[in-house]
């Protein structure tokens, strides 16, 4: 079992995503106003959010939210649109 854990986690370390590497997602007015009001009645359940923007999937409306409310990617904006 122990050596199935290893693969398992080896798989899933590589396989990860940096969030230094993700680029900005562009959202309209209305699906941002959606996704805040949604927020606010849900939580963090990204796949109820998710489905009701159409086109849109809930690891999206997720890196969304995490961009827009980490002090990280706030400077970062705030840092290129000073450029």
């Amino acid at each position: 079992m122990d050596s199935r854990r290893r693969r398992r986690s080896a798989i899933t370390e590589s396989d990860e995503v940096s969030s230094i590497e993700w680029e900005f997602i562009r959202m309209t007015h209305q699906e941002e106003d959606l996704i805040y009001r949604m927020h606010r009645l849900v939580g963090d359940r990204w796949d109820l959010i998710a489905g009701r923007i159409p086109g849109r999937k809930a690891e999206e409306i997720e890196r969304f939210w995490i961009m827009r409310h980490t002090k990280v990617f706030v400077e970062r904006c705030k840092f290129a649109r000073l450029k």
